[in-house]
């Protein structure tokens, strides 16, 4: 039987935006039933996305030497991702009201698990960094979508809940992703790391066409093009400066200056019209309000710091310490049961602690965690201490991490609530994909640095592949400092985090 289709939107919200469900006859048991079966399809599809940023990170060693690539050169197969991932989430607004918020999930589903099919088939780097781009260019309405709406048939009361649910990608990603995608690399193939989402996304895709109500599209508000012809590019065009920089281990030249200043002067082009259009393709002056202001400057510098250098622990584990991709998969372990279960408890407690008192105590604590890591960073620290100090982290970042989202969106109201998902939605992929490419960059030129025998741009790593293992393990002291120089970088940036979380609200806000 098709599913009724909804009334028109009321008085006081956006006929733009699609209709948050309503569970028939207002109970809330049965709404609460309903808005979980919506979360389950939702946590699969995220986890599907999550998954592929995870198992790529521990790839990244074997497809620099498969393809004999230099680091700044592959790490774009990640960067590239989630750059894409970030620069289609402005549209997702737009689009729900275009088409609708089912049929854009559905979308988005099938072609992500078309876009891993053809990674899966890549024969080169240019190629796997395209179709990696394609599968961001999907993935990247996944999340903001199924958060809207998740959001809008959820009690605004109880989104510290809501959140905890959909951090378990977040607990399953990591902790599957490194392991799975460490053994498919050592025993099978790279390329399965990519296959191995076509059936994820088809079960997603199956379900989401039977658990998602049905939603009538209202077309009624523009698409931004000139925001989107300045951020999108202009994003590309300034991450891939930066990177062209660091390959050639110089900002100067041409082929560097010119793209990051021309991606710097789109951006702040989009800025200014995001801040005077009448529906500008992201509403920065939602930025300009308490909690979201802040909240959204705690996820960017920590987000930025923590999640751009996930792609350094498995090369560390593998380029110093000789571990192989599983084994370095299986040593980020209590790391993430760390993250993920503070994570399902913190998303509950954020419903009766203020923000501005639990956040900060999570990021002061991720950022002491982390600090205990990088300074024992060498080439023969047991891998206990690295674990214990990690596992200090995890339970920071999950204290941290959701309770922010959830007083970002506690008092939104229905009207801005797609609006306000989009934009928290974009700012941690943008600066997760920032910070990987800062990682990458620093990384390179602190090994280029400490080993004068690599060649031109390859950022040392390429020639750690020419050498016997005799030589690298002789090696593994020097390769360790770059890891742990790179590594304060980061610790700076979740420190800082702590300074706009302590401008969260100290008082529990009623819902909007």
């Amino acid at each position: 039987m098709p599913t009724p289709t909804p009334p028109p939107a009321p008085a006081g919200t956006d006929p733009a935006l699609p209709r948050p469900a309503r569970a028939p006859g207002g109970r809330r048991g049965r709404r609460d039933h309903g808005v979980m079966a919506m979360a389950s399809v939702i946590v699969l599809g995220s986890l599907m996305t999550v998954l592929d940023t995870t198992v790529v990170n521990v790839a990244l060693n074997r497809l620099s030497e498969d393809f004999h690539a230099p680091l700044a050169a592959i790490q774009w197969v990640a960067t590239g991702y989630t750059l894409a991932l970030a620069t289609v989430i402005p549209v997702t607004a737009w689009a729900a009201g275009r088409f609708g918020t089912k049929r854009l999930y559905m979308l988005a589903i099938g072609l992500f698990a078309l876009g891993s099919a053809l990674a899966g088939l890549a024969w080169n780097t240019a190629s796997l960094i395209a179709f990696r781009v394609l599968q961001g260019l999907a993935g990247g309405m996944v999340q903001p979508v199924g958060m809207t709406i998740l959001l809008q048939a959820s009690d605004p009361a109880r989104r510290g809940r809501v959140m905890s649910v959909l951090g378990i990608p977040v607990l399953v990603g990591p902790l599957v992703g490194p392991v799975l995608g460490g053994y498919l690399v050592d025993e099978v193939s790279w390329r399965w790391i990519f296959l191995i989402n076509i059936p994820i996304g088809l079960l997603a895709f199956v379900l989401a066409a039977r658990v998602f109500p049905r939603d009538t599209p209202a077309p009624g508000r523009r698409l931004d093009l000139p925001g989107l012809l300045t951020l999108s590019p202009g994003l590309a065009l300034l991450i891939y400066g930066l990177s062209t920089g660091a390959e050639q281990r110089s900002f100067t030249t041409a082929g560097a200056l010119l793209p990051t200043l021309a991606g710097a002067v789109l951006i702040a082009a989009f800025a200014v019209r995001a801040l005077t259009a009448e529906s500008p393709l992201i509403d920065l002056r939602l930025l300009r309000g308490r909690p979201f202001g802040p909240a959204a400057a705690t996820l960017a510098l920590f987000v930025c710091g923590y999640f751009g250098s996930m792609l350094l622990l498995p090369l560390y584990y593998q380029v110093v310490r000789g571990q192989s991709a599983t084994g370095a998969g299986l040593l980020g372990i209590p790391q993430v049961l760390a993250t993920g279960i503070t994570m399902q408890f913190a998303g509950r407690l954020a419903d009766k602690v203020p923000a501005g008192r639990l956040v900060p105590a999570g990021a002061g604590l991720a950022a002491a965690g982390f600090l205990a890591f990088t300074t024992q960073v060498a080439a023969d620290t047991p891998y206990w201490i690295l674990a214990g100090a990690l596992a200090v982290m995890g339970v920071g970042v999950g204290t941290t991490m959701m309770p922010t989202m959830a007083a970002a969106t506690r008092t939104i109201d229905q009207a801005r609530l797609p609006a306000a998902s989009t934009t928290l939605s974009i700012i941690p992929q943008l600066a997760g994909s920032v910070g990987a490419a800062l990682m990458s960059i620093l990384l390179a030129n602190a090994m280029a640095t400490r080993l004068p025998a690599a060649d031109g741009g390859s950022g040392g790593l390429e020639t750690v592949h020419t050498l016997p293992a005799e030589s690298v393990r002789a090696l593994a002291p020097r390769l360790a400092d770059a890891f742990q120089h790179t590594y304060v970088w980061a610790v700076a940036l979740v420190a800082l985090a702590v300074i706009p979380a302590l401008l969260l609200p100290r008082r529990q806000q009623q819902p909007g």
